[in-house]
């Protein structure tokens, strides 16, 4: 028997008892998370992020999971906020965000009527306490 099929047939079983114990867990399937910004400092140190679990729009800030939403509009609009509120405190960041964030943000704004500028406004009125007005 060879080093390398003694190593192959090993990794097998490695995998399949991985499998088996996720199983048991009731982990089947690993859902996947797929990346949707990032807020970096000039340090590249990452402030903030949004990814897409299981069909929720996740918020994550300082490492921890800030809040999870079915509205992209809003993640977007909090993490722009955020951007925006570094900004004003003399620390320069950078967001980049993808395609998918950007159309799924401005669909959901359409619908309701808005620009996502205007669901941004109405949304950072909310935050700070101000009537909200259309």
């Amino acid at each position: 028997m060879s080093i390398t099929s003694k190593q192959r047939r090993d990794a097998r079983k490695r995998r399949e008892q991985r499998a088996r114990n996720q199983a048991a867990a009731g982990l089947d399937a690993a859902s996947p998370i797929e990346p949707h910004a990032e807020l970096r400092d000039d340090d590249k140190q990452l402030l903030a992020g949004i990814v897409r679990r299981d069909g929720q729009w996740v918020l994550g800030m300082d490492g921890r999971i800030a809040g999870e939403s079915d509205s992209a509009a809003h993640v977007l609009a909090l993490i722009l906020r955020a951007a925006e509120l570094h900004d004003r405190a003399g620390t320069n960041v950078r967001l980049v965000y993808s395609d998918d964030l950007k159309h799924a943000a401005h669909a959901e704004a359409a619908g309701q009527g808005l620009s996502f500028d205007q669901f941004r406004q109405q949304l950072v009125a909310g935050l700070q306490g101000e009537p909200e007005t259309h």
